[in-house]
């Protein structure tokens, strides 16, 4: 006897582009679940942590190399959610809407409030090329928009060069511990210390710019993030294994962000051409490059009219969405 397999149901068929973003480079399922089960397990052992956080940050490797047009946009989006995380560590009440808010609709010069400045500087990291972040001009100001005012130049310096031999001798897993460890010992809010990892591994792995994680990780940043490693003494397994959990954490989250943005950036493309006012495509490379805009955003080529009548428009495309829910003052992004 002949056995034949049944016939599937036939699905309808996806556009090409909404396809090739759903299924771009997804995240294996025995690495999901590996990363998805080490969350809160202090004890597992070293190495099956080590392999899960390597395992998760290729991943995120392949998706950084693609450089894909809306990378812009998922760094920026990543770098609200780490701001809004660590604002709130630090006692502030702001949420998302309000620090887009306190960037976005504040006029350039204007002071945006301490919890604003913790959004700039995730901005920063996820703005500047990466070479650069870990420099002392660089650092200084990132620090002071975390609330870290540096007195002393030397120290300053000597963190800077103690990061730069970090990034070039140390593993992987050494260096997240080692940029800690030298954070901590100036004594770094730890928000300012998961900035520090965050660039560090963006330019160990050579990317152009880093993308925000460790800030995002609430669990991870908070009872298990840099301030677990004690100025001093050496660290831990344990304590270094739960700091890779919760960068795996983040590293999933960032690439499940990654293939929700991609679907909704191919929208955007697509219904591009449709567009006919003048600076649309101006338009359009914002919204890609940006976590949102403003609708009196001033664009050249483009009437605040024109801006609004176009935001209109793509949101009927259901190519941008309105993030502020007001009637005024309204934030378009993808």
């Amino acid at each position: 006897m002949i056995l034949r397999p049944k016939s599937s149901r036939r699905l309808p068929a996806q556009p090409l582009a909404l396809a090739s973003a759903a299924s771009a480079l997804p995240v294996p399922g025995w690495l999901r679940r590996a990363i998805s089960d080490s969350q809160g397990r202090a004890g597992q052992g070293f190495d099956d942590v080590a392999l899960i956080s390597g395992a998760a940050i290729g991943a995120l490797d392949a998706v950084v190399r693609r450089q894909e047009r809306w990378a812009g946009a998922w760094r920026q989006r990543l770098a609200l959610a780490a701001a809004t995380v660590t604002a709130r560590q630090g006692g502030r009440i702001e949420d998302e809407a309000a620090l887009r808010d306190a960037v976005l609709l504040t006029r350039p010069g204007d002071d945006v409030g301490p919890a604003g400045r913790m959004l700039l500087a995730w901005r920063r990291l996820a703005a500047r090329p990466a070479a650069e972040l870990l420099t002392e001009q660089n650092l200084a100001a990132a620090l002071e928009e975390f609330g870290f005012f540096v007195r002393d130049g030397e120290a300053l310096g000597d963190l800077a060069d103690e990061l730069r031999q970090i990034a070039a001798t140390d593993g992987s897993v050494a260096a997240l511990a080692d940029a800690c460890a030298a954070a901590e010992r100036l004594g770094l809010p730890r928000a300012a210390a998961l900035w520090i990892a965050d660039a560090l591994l963006a330019q160990r792995l050579g990317w152009q710019h880093a993308v925000p994680l460790l800030g995002g990780e609430s669990a991870g940043a908070k009872r298990y993030g840099c301030t677990r490693l004690l100025p001093g003494t050496p660290s831990t397994p344990d304590q270094v294994s739960m700091l890779l959990g919760a960068q795996a954490r983040a590293v999933l989250r960032a690439i499940d962000l990654s293939t929700e943005l991609g679907r909704r950036a191919d929208r955007l493309l697509a219904v591009a051409p449709k567009l006919r006012a003048k600076a649309s495509d101006a338009v359009v490379e914002r919204l890609l490059s940006e976590d949102a805009i403003v609708a009196s955003e001033k664009i050249a080529g483009m009437s605040d009219r024109g801006l609004r009548r176009l935001f209109d428009r793509l949101v009927e495309f259901s190519a941008v969405r309105e993030l502020s829910g007001r009637p005024t003052f309204r934030v378009y992004g993808l």
